[in-house]
């Protein structure tokens, strides 16, 4: 029931079966061109493996509170499919009823994840600090490996419909991230935010930046 957060990490984690190895550069067909896989190279970091090892320890408490309220809201739910699967059976099917019925198992579903959603923010706060810090090291890796490999120009896999595997540069840029940054620190400091929204929270912050609209609020009825 719950859903993956949407941050970096999620994307990383479909990629991480992607294949690393790299032939020298001597190897390469057009000199100093090569492709890489950001995505992947994060996901394959050693930065990476070792924080989603500790942040199931970490943040056990976490973890076991969003399971036992998933499986509490899983037990409140199977009695009202139940029942709206035999009324929907039935030989003239109340639709008015059907709807209600469905409208209250939405209701719930979507009241329930918000709540586990609530409880897994740390979680997903720690993977986005993990996933931002080895960002941070990616672009000096990723230069250091091009200049050892004698490499100009360096395109993204993901946008390179076919490519043989003597222009990869992943396990390059992969050794060159994994001496830079060994490991990241797991619990991000109070207080702190992922770059996206603090850049958001400073142009907001700007002179003459266009406040963020008021909640609508409905009248008094008076």
């Amino acid at each position: 029931m719950t859903k993956t957060p949407r941050i970096l990490a999620a994307a990383a984690l479909a990629l991480a079966g992607t294949s690393l190895a790299s032939a020298p550069a001597s190897a390469q067909m057009v000199k100093g061109l090569a492709v890489a896989n950001p995505t992947a190279i994060v996901a394959l970091s050693n930065a990476y493996k070792v924080a989603e090892q500790q942040r199931p320890v970490t943040y056990k408490a976490q973890i076991d509170q969003a399971n036992s309220r998933k499986a509490q809201i899983e037990a409140q739910l199977r009695p009202l499919v139940t029942k709206i699967q035999a009324d929907a059976a039935a030989a003239n099917p109340n639709q008015a009823a059907l709807q209600q019925q469905y409208a209250q198992i939405q209701q719930i579903e979507q009241s329930g994840q918000n709540e586990i959603n609530q409880m897994l923010q740390p979680v997903a706060l720690s993977r986005a600090y993990v996933v931002e810090q080895i960002g941070d090291k990616l672009e000096q890796a990723t230069k250091q490996a091009m200049a050892r490999q004698k490499v100009d120009l360096l395109l993204d896999a993901q946008a390179v419909i076919n490519a043989p595997e003597s222009y990869n540069l992943n396990q390059a840029i992969l050794n060159e991230l994994n001496a830079i940054l060994p490991s990241a620190q797991l619990v991000p400091p109070a207080g702190w935010v992922p770059r996206a929204q603090r850049e958001q929270q400073a142009a907001q912050a700007q002179p003459g930046a266009t406040p963020a609209p008021a909640p609508t609020t409905k009248p008094s009825g008076r």
